[in-house]
Formats: structure tokens, sequence, C-alpha cells
């Protein structure tokens, strides 16, 4: 496993990072707590020191489970959580209507005002059981509360030595660059992937220019680019997936055609298309860490073997190509 800092950090993380949402087990169709913390163990295992969750991810429970796996561990552990998302306040901006892991009705806004950041990592520390968070992360942005309000929570976490960085998720550009008038935001969490690449036109570039880090969240696409989705796949009850743009067909379909074309490439390479498109995701520009969920022992021993080849540049230039050529409808 490789380690890489932060830019103008001391805060080191996994190229891969282990993404906690799945293990929550809301909007993927429920998820089992004992193959969950499996998962870790292996993922710690395998290199892997770098966690990602959020309050949202289960209402808890994804945090609350990164809590009891890495119980003794903490100190090799780097833990990224976030804020922003509420489910239980009115506040803020209505997200939209849910249902928690046993069905109860919920309903998420978005909502970063100074004083509910700080009671949210509040109860995030205690979930965690942890007295400090290595990167917190605005979750989504709040449209009715100003940056710089929310960056003062921010500071003020900071100083008490709660959270060590701050971050962002799910910043446009604009955000980004007013946000860090008031703080130093080390990082911008963004969805990424083979076929979900319009972070390279600007906030990438601005990124690299100005020594902040990419987490690319989603680098499989939600599962899609792992090959396993089939065009009739059928989903558990409660899995959000199908009803997003990748996953409707006819962009399915095209989708694992375009996987058809590499497989003679991850063929060549001993390694299956979830570890073809792992790879190609960490060697992309800006990109510090891919961030990737598993639910399985398995599943994450697939993806730490990602890390083991390097794709050329001549295997770049033809995935590319092969990427260039496909159209979806998005």
């Amino acid at each position: 496993m490789e380690y890489r800092k932060i830019n103008n950090t001391d805060l080191e993380v996994s190229m891969i990072t282990f993404g906690a949402w799945a293990i929550g087990g809301w909007m993927w169709g429920g998820a089992e707590k004992k193959a969950a913390i499996r998962a870790i163990h292996k993922a710690m295992d395998l290199g892997v020191t770098s966690f990602d969750t959020a309050p949202v991810y289960g209402f808890g429970e994804s945090e609350q489970i990164i809590a009891r796996s890495i119980k003794g561990n903490r100190q090799n552990i780097k833990i990224l959580t976030k804020y922003g998302l509420r489910w239980d306040t009115n506040k803020g901006k209505f997200y939209f209507d849910t249902k928690d892991n046993i069905g109860r009705e919920r309903k998420i806004y978005k909502f970063s005002g100074k004083e509910s950041i700080i009671k949210e990592c509040e109860d995030s520390l205690k979930r965690l059981k942890t007295d400090y968070i290595d990167l917190y992360q605005m979750h989504w942005p709040d449209p009715t509360t100003p940056i710089a309000e929310s960056m003062e929570a921010m500071e003020i976490l900071l100083k008490q030595g709660k959270i060590r960085y701050a971050g962002v998720s799910n910043y446009s550009l604009d955000q980004l660059m007013e946000a860090r008038q008031h703080i130093n935001i080390i990082s911008n969490q963004m969805p990424y992937s083979m076929v979900n690449r319009g972070i390279e036109n600007d906030l990438v570039p601005y990124c690299v220019e100005n020594n902040i880090s990419v987490l690319a969240y989603s680098p499989l696409q939600r599962g899609l680019l792992t090959g396993k989705i089939t065009n009739d796949y059928q989903f558990n009850d409660g899995d959000h997936r199908p009803n997003t743009p990748h996953f409707k067909q006819p962009n399915r379909e095209r989708i694992n055609k375009f996987l058809d074309e590499l497989k003679p490439m991850a063929k060549n390479r001993n390694a299956s298309l979830t570890q073809l498109v792992i790879n190609w995701t960490f060697q992309q520009p800006g990109i510090a860490s891919a961030l990737v969920g598993a639910r399985s022992p398995e599943q994450v021993e697939e993806n730490i073997l990602s890390t083991n080849f390097i794709l050329n540049k001549e295997e770049l230039e033809i995935i590319n190509d092969n990427l260039n050529h496909l159209k979806l409808e998005l």
C-alpha cells in the first residue's frame, strides 16, 4: 500500500481509503454488521489506514461500526467524517425524504449553521469513541448558511483540537475559493470516476495549482464499473442505485459494453475490472486517494489488489480513448 500526504499537511492517507457509506446500510439495501467489521479488519490488515464516514450513513450506524472495528488501533488510523446533513432538525435546505434502516421516515436537511456544526462534531466524537477527528468535511453545501459562518465553526473546532484539519465535499470551484478565504481547506472530496469526469474541467486544475488534495469518491460509480451489475441485475429493496442516471438504460448497457472492451487489458494484468478501474483512478492528476466501499472481506481484498500494478502510458491512452467515445445520456 502506498501512502500519500495531503498537500501541505502531516496528514497521511492510504492510496485507497475505505468508504464507509455502504456499511451503514442506508440506501444500499441494508448491511450486515458482523460482515462490515470483518471488512474493516481486512482492510487494516492489508494496509488501509484512512476511513471515510459520515453521521447520515446509517444515521450513526457507520460511525459506530468504525469505532468498534478500530478499537485499540486509533493511533494508526485516520478518521475522515463529515457534517451538514441533518435528520433531526427542519432547519436549512430540505434535501429529500428517505427511510432509515428499520423503515422509519426521515427528512434530510442540508444545514451547516455554526452551533449545528459544533453539536454534530460532539455527536460524531461520541459515536466514534475518539477525542479528535483527523479530517472534518462539510458533506454538502448549505445554501441557507453563509460559508463564512460554517468556516467560523470549523476554526473553533480546530483551535479546540477536536479536529486536525478542515475539508469540504461536493464543493464547486467558487464555493471552494470562498471557503479558503476564511480558513485553510486542505481537501475537496468529490464524485469522480471513469464515467463521471466533470471535475477535470476546472476544479482539479485549481486544486493542483493551489496544493489542495482531491479525494475521489465513488470511483466504481457505486458498483457499476465492477462489471458485476449486468443489464438484468436485480437490486435489493431500498437500494437507491437503479434510480440514478448511470444505472438507467441505455447508460448501463453502454457502460457494460465499454467494460467488455477493457476485459482483455485486465486479463493481461491478471486483474479484475474493479482493480483496473481503481488503478486508473488513483493515477489521475490531483487525486490523493480513491475512496472505495466494501461490505465484505472479499470485496476489500479485491479492491486492495488494485495497488499491485501500475497502468502504463499506452494502457491509459487506450482507456481514455475508449472513454472519449462513450456517449451517455445524463
